[in-house]
């Protein structure tokens, strides 16, 4: 069961809810502008406290521009959708 949770510095709604062990924070980015998506995710990475943490953002379109603000200590995975929006799973390094 997903449950809503406040993150500082946010406008968009993020989610909490465990999977398999991991712990994921979820949030949809699909109807944002810029720079409105980078500045949440920004946000949401902060909550990536151990390995078994995971971020999940919707885009729009794979963000590329995001991807040179991410620390070197996340990983990132993209996937695209069969409506061709983008899921991202933002984890910390191994």
């Amino acid at each position: 069961m997903k449950e809503r949770i406040e993150v500082p510095r946010t406008t968009l709604d993020f989610y909490k809810y465990e999977e398999n062990g991991l712990t994921f924070y979820e949030y949809n980015a699909i109807g944002c502008q810029p720079p409105e998506p980078m500045v949440n995710t920004l946000a949401g990475l902060s909550l990536l406290k151990s390995k078994n943490d995971r971020l999940v953002g919707y885009f729009f379109h794979e963000p590329f521009p995001l991807y040179s603000r991410i620390p070197l200590t996340i990983e990132h995975e993209a996937k695209e959708l069969e409506n061709g929006d983008f899921k991202i799973i933002f984890k910390l390094a191994e």
